[in-house]
């Protein structure tokens, strides 16, 4: 290879212009030498043969399982990536995606799916596609950041409310006027379920759309892994759900369940999905089967949901604030970044592997070491995990974290519906 091609070499650059490089600048010198004191937080140790991850969302332990695997060997060997096109120009009602799409639109109660390249892109592109300007948009102050790029992308206004307050939310829908209402059903986080019986009583009543984001709940709730909003019965009463596929079906792509005229509709009006090459034939093939496994053994689902009771169980009489969770997501609330970092540092070195949150993930008071449970964990592990978390309580200094003087407070969350308590 030439070496004008080769980057290993190439080592003449042309120079950033001044707007570029101070805010780059601002990177190296506010946040990695003033905020973090030199510290990178997500630059941590490697974990070994022996480590115990608590950091990927694989919650039903497909993403190594020989049936999704070899699904996608078989579909890339008969027909390698497939067209690459815009999921736009794909109409044939014989095509892998759109049987995917009626298959997943089926299992979730609906009419229609249309898919995306990513849950963020399918979250962007409706929000974008269904909004104008002028629409009013009441978010959850912890939906996920890739609805509120939707709202940006839309040129709406955002109009937040308290979380999981849906009071405050009818107040605000009052004094704005009807629009979009937009909520995780799990949010990633904490782990906290969203009242989403009280959401659609206030969409029906003030006359708005509701958009549920189904991403950590796809898989691990509802028959078959069908999500929260099925497990409730309210499928017909909500009028889109997002899914990011890179979660339980440990995967890439997203998806927006809807009607199918509004399907239709996205199809040729979402930005990302007419912009972005379709998602590829081996991951559809991968896609289906990890819906085959969801159906055929329920038993990852009930396992999932026992290893998250025995470890918030655990944490909780270890002094930890772990009250908010109620799925598969603990949050463990450090607070400032520094002591985030500590706290990381402390659970690593002991070989356990959390994966931490920071602004503009979270509040800059209310950083987080966030532990995600999978089907797959053994006794042993958990009490591995929760025999560490014992030992660093006073070198973390666990009694003067902020969550821990909350702990014990009446909190702002829904109890987990009698329908979920399997």
């Amino acid at each position: 290879m030439s070496d004008q091609f080769n980057l290993h070499h190439q080592t003449r650059l042309p120079s950033d212009p001044k707007f570029l490089f101070d805010r780059v600048e601002c990177y190296y010198r506010e946040r990695l030498d003033e905020t973090w004191k030199g510290r990178h937080p997500m630059k941590g140790r490697s974990p070994g043969l022996s480590a115990i991850k608590l950091r990927s969302n694989d919650y039903l332990c497909v993403a190594a399982d020989r049936r999704v695997i070899e699904a996608e060997v078989r579909a890339l060997q008969a027909s390698g990536h497939g067209d690459s096109v815009s999921r736009t120009f794909v109409h044939h009602e014989a095509d892998g995606l759109n049987a995917f799409e009626h298959r997943v639109a089926r299992l979730m109660g609906s009419e229609a799916a249309v898919l995306a390249n990513s849950g963020y892109c399918a979250n962007v592109g409706l929000i974008q596609a269904i909004c104008r300007p002028d629409t009013p948009v009441f978010l959850d102050m912890k939906a996920h950041l890739s609805l509120w790029e939707g709202v940006k992308s839309a040129g709406a206004k955002p109009t937040p409310f308290r979380h999981n307050d849906a009071e405050h939310l009818d107040r605000l829908i009052g004094k704005v006027g009807p629009g979009v209402i937009v909520v995780d059903a799990l949010y990633s986080i904490d782990g906290n379920i969203a009242a989403l019986e009280d959401f659609v009583e206030v969409a029906e009543r003030r006359g708005c759309a509701l958009v549920v984001d189904e991403t950590h709940s796809f898989g691990t709730h509802g028959p078959d892994g069908a999500g929260l909003v099925a497990a409730l019965g309210l499928s017909h009463r909500v009028h889109f759900r997002t899914v990011g596929l890179s979660k339980a079906v440990a995967s890439r792509g997203g998806l927006v369940i809807c009607s199918q005229r509004n399907a239709e509709f996205l199809r040729y009006e979402s930005l990302p999905v007419i912009f972005s090459t379709q998602v590829l034939a081996h991951e559809v093939a991968g896609y289906n089967a990890a819906l085959d496994i969801f159906a055929n053994e329920p038993s990852r689902q009930r396992l999932l949901h026992s290893n998250h009771r025995y470890l918030t169980n655990g944490l909780d009489e270890l002094g930890y604030n772990v009250d908010l969770s109620r799925s598969q997501i603990i949050a463990l609330e450090a607070g400032e970044i520094l002591e985030t970092i500590k706290l990381r540092d402390a659970l690593e070195k002991r070989d356990v592997f959390g994966a931490i949150f920071l602004p503009p993930a979270t509040p800059a008071k209310r950083c987080i070491i966030r532990f995600t449970v999978n089907c797959g964990l053994t006794r042993d592990e958990l009490d591995r995990v929760l025999a560490v978390c014992a030992e660093i309580r006073d070198e973390v200094g666990l009694a003067s974290w902020p969550s821990t003087r909350r702990r014990g407070r009446q909190a702002r969350v829904a109890s987990l519906p009698t329908a979920l308590a399997a």
